[in-house]
């Protein structure tokens, strides 16, 4: 068992498709599959169950990836220590979000503070970030959800509320305060399932013993606004949302009659994971960026 047969697995674990692995890895897709299926005998076990083209791990090949992330991880640890000992570069930084739009300013303060340090960006839903981390590919995910776990460390940026926009004209337009019941009949503009924006949305409808009706999904948050204001329908936006847009802006907005209606933006590590200088730098700075906007 060798680290590129590990490197393989992961890559097929992660796509449960071998030609998208080796497209990943960029070998030719029987190579892969010679791989996997060498490393399938040593272990004596099958790790994914196979039908036809479609390829999917099973029970064991679940319980050897938990293992297989920690230990590439702790790997890929032990090679940025050494390189930052080593003083080989000004280090690097990787962060996965649900949305990349309140990055923007963090980014420019820390590459004031530490040009020439590699900066990679990606955005992922929860779950995604969540084999990142464990994966080691990333050093910092930013959630606007729970992302909790064993080994994972987070701290609360930002809490925010979130409000109700619709479009000027609808009935609820010059309410100040609306409660969810009052919602199910409506039509909604929302984001792909799995985004914070659709989890909050149907959490707040199942409370109710509800379902809403999303007549709009996709995976641009920010186009939002714009949809509702056309009339197509309403939604989940929140305050950083009305401060940009404004009060009198493209919608209307309402607070919504619950408790439940805002989110929390975390920013989350892997608690033993090595942070370079260059990563403490930047969660330090993310930090001191958005602890004066809590609320």
């Amino acid at each position: 068992m060798d680290l590129l047969s590990l490197r393989y697995f992961q890559a097929v674990a992660r796509h449960q498709h071998i030609s998208r692995a080796a497209q990943e890895l960029r070998v030719a897709q029987p190579s892969v599959s010679r791989t996997i299926s060498r490393l399938e005998a040593e272990l004596g076990v099958l790790l994914f169950d196979r039908q036809g083209r479609r390829i999917r791990l099973n029970e064991h090949g679940v319980a050897f990836l938990r293992r297989v992330d920690r230990a590439m991880a702790e790997l890929d640890d032990a090679r940025r220590e050494m390189a930052d000992a080593a003083g080989a570069g000004l280090g690097r930084v990787a962060v996965a979000a649900e949305t990349l739009l309140q990055l923007a300013e963090v980014l420019g303060v820390f590459r004031a503070h530490r040009p020439g340090v590699k900066v990679r960006l990606q955005q992922a839903s929860v779950q995604s970030m969540r084999r990142h981390l464990a994966a080691a590919d990333i050093d910092f995910a930013l959630a606007s959800q729970p992302l909790a776990g064993p080994g994972l460390d987070a701290v609360a940026l930002l809490r925010e509320e979130v409000f109700l926009a619709v479009p000027h004209g609808h009935r609820l337009a010059d309410r100040d305060r609306v409660r969810v019941s009052e919602l199910a009949e409506e039509e909604f503009v929302s984001t792909r399932a799995g985004h914070w924006q659709r989890v909050l949305l149907e959490a707040l409808f199942a409370r109710e013993g509800l379902q809403p009706r999303v007549v709009c999904e996709g995976n641009e948050a920010a186009a939002t606004p714009g949809l509702i204001g056309t009339g197509l329908g309403i939604g989940l936006m929140p305050a950083v949302a009305r401060r940009a847009l404004g009060e009198h802006g493209l919608v209307a907005w309402a607070r919504l009659d619950t408790p439940d209606a805002h989110r929390t933006l975390s920013l989350v590590w892997r608690r033993d994971a090595y942070l370079s200088p260059a990563a403490e730098a930047f969660r330090r700075i993310a930090v001191d960026h958005f602890m004066p906007h809590s609320s």
